[in-house]
């Protein structure tokens, strides 16, 4: 389904393109050059110091599983955090049933348990604001509509294709990550909304910097602000500077930097949202975050559905399964480029919350990771209009030489993790 879209040729100029490429080599991923020359992984997870930002400690164990322990360890009072996320919605909760929180929505597990808990257990009226997926699977637009008919109200934004796809083509070009394009959006788009309509409260999911491995500054924190997602979420490269690069490098035109044609993608200024006194707050500091447990919440109470079939790059059925075809990239670009790919992500997660040991999340691991995403490599390049030797120039330019090396003319993996238990064989090469 969607794979027969009429994707045109995306038009830009070629003479600059060929220029910039000469003259132009390095990436705009200003995280690449900060990760530690020796690779190690946590004892503990799989997940390995090649994540940007994520801290190990003396004893070999990743940040977030530190947290994880805190977590579930006692560390947090959460009966303390209840009553302080009790004591913020009495501040925001409308007294005549208008809408009260921006809840930023794919109508996932995550984002749907977030909701229903917000309406149902607490009395409030939220607005679901959802970026769209750069194509819709079957699936995601099911439990779009599933979760809207159980009784939510929402507003989906549908970016302007062609600048969309530009946009994508950029980021794989100067980023190693054509998904970056649907980032922008997510995040700026749910506080366009909350100013249009005078919110003065986000509500996302997780801090996915501490639950997942990455930068530890919010560690006690409810919030971010719109100052964070240059270094944790744009790779130390914001959109405006990707933009500009993009002008350099022929794929925008004059036509496309005029007119306002990426306000979707930029947060209000900093002062209006200090002016409308706007609060964005992560649910995960307020409640512990189990992603699976979010999933048989999700499925009871919103009719949330998982995929009929795995997905391609792990082994589950119900995270992130809104794109059909650029999100199995982006995870398969982690994976050149840190050596972890999704099968790691979400087996870390799977590990800290108790479901898996680390010897399975090894094995899981060393299955899947490494699974190329064959079915939609067609599409994939018809969207970034390229062609499939420019996919794999651009892939190899990724690769980082800590965890591949080429024998007999074919790139293989160095390093991996593993368990003593385990014969070390290495996943093949991708």
């Amino acid at each position: 389904m969607y794979l027969d879209i009429n994707f045109p040729k995306l038009t830009f100029n070629k003479t600059k393109y060929v220029e910039y490429s000469k003259k132009n080599k390095q990436t705009l991923d200003e995280q690449i050059d900060k990760l530690p020359e020796k690779v190690i992984f946590c004892k503990k997870c799989v997940n390995s110091n090649q994540r940007p930002r994520t801290e190990f400690d003396s004893e070999g164990v990743c940040s977030a599983c530190r947290y994880s322990e805190k977590k579930f360890g006692g560390s947090i009072d959460w009966e303390k955090r209840e009553k302080q996320l009790i004591k913020l919605l009495n501040k925001h909760r409308s007294k005549d049933g208008s809408w009260d929180v921006v809840v930023p929505s794919s109508h996932g597990k995550d984002s749907a348990l977030v909701a229903h808990q917000l309406k149902e257990k607490y009395g409030m009226h939220p607005l679901t604001v959802t970026w769209a997926p750069f194509i819709y699977t079957e699936i995601g637009f099911k439990n779009y509509l599933n979760m809207t008919h159980a009784g939510f109200d929402g507003l989906v934004a549908w970016p302007n294709g062609i600048i969309h796809r530009k946009l994508a083509r950029v980021g794989f070009e100067l980023k190693g990550d054509p998904f970056e394009a649907f980032v922008y959006g997510q995040k700026a788009y749910p506080f366009r909304i909350a100013q249009k309509f005078k919110i003065p409260l986000i509500f996302y999911g997780e801090n996915g910097e501490v639950e997942y491995g990455g930068s530890q500054k919010n560690i006690d924190k409810s919030h971010e602000t719109p100052e964070d997602w240059e270094e944790e979420y744009y790779k130390g490269a914001g959109f405006d500077k990707v933009i500009q690069e993009g002008f350099k490098m022929g794929i925008f035109d004059d036509e496309d930097m005029k007119n306002n044609k990426f306000d979707f993608y930029r947060a209000p200024p900093l002062e209006e949202i200090k002016k409308l006194g706007l609060e964005m707050h992560w649910w995960s500091y307020y409640k512990p975050w189990i992603p699976q447990e979010n999933f048989y919440y999700a499925a009871k109470n919103t009719g949330f559905e998982p995929n009929p079939e795995r997905i391609s790059g792990t082994y589950t059925k119900f995270a992130s399964i809104d794109d059909l075809v650029l999100d199995s990239f982006h995870w398969l670009m982690a994976l050149i480029k840190f050596g972890w790919g999704r099968a790691t992500r979400e087996a870390c997660s799977d590990i800290r919350c108790g479901h898996l040991t680390r010897e399975e999340g090894v094995a899981l691991v060393q299955k899947y990771d490494h699974e190329f995403p064959q079915k939609y490599l067609k599409p994939y390049l018809k969207y970034l209009d390229i062609s499939e030797d420019h996919f794999w120039k651009i892939m190899d330019k990724y690769r980082s030489k800590k965890i591949w090396h080429k024998l007999n003319g074919k790139w293989k993996r160095k390093i991996f993790v593993s368990n003593k238990s385990l014969n070390g064989e290495e996943p093949k090469e991708v």
